[in-house]
């Protein structure tokens, strides 16, 4: 179940959004997509509702950390990547000026 929130993007910049999330969601393994902006209000899932909402909580708050972090190492750098795998589940984040992105992979995906 998809979640949107009315903050999305709107006109062409909402169909450009919808199809980037297509051609994420096409790709092998992925288990969902989350857009939220920086203060960690969720834009758009493929997850569902309670899921959408833990994974925001969570992710939003350790791309704060982990931005405080390489900028706490050097002033003039900047978190542009962040990619945590465990033994079930890869997660990938990608912060932007206004948005982050979110992806949830299965690395052990088989092919059908």
């Amino acid at each position: 179940m998809a979640t949107a929130v009315p903050s999305a993007p709107t006109g062409d910049s909402a169909s450009e959004v919808e199809e980037t999330v297509a051609r994420i969601r096409s790709h092998k393994g992925v288990e969902g997509v989350i857009i939220m902006n920086k203060e960690g209000a969720t834009l758009q899932s493929t997850l569902t509702e309670e899921q959408t909402s833990e994974h925001a909580a969570a992710l939003s708050a350790l791309t704060a950390q982990a931005t405080s972090l390489v900028r706490g190492l050097d002033p003039e750098d900047g978190l542009t990547f962040l990619r945590i795998r465990s033994r079930n589940r890869e997660i990938m984040i990608a912060p932007d000026k206004e948005f982050v992105l979110v992806v949830l992979q299965n690395p052990h995906h088989e092919d059908d």
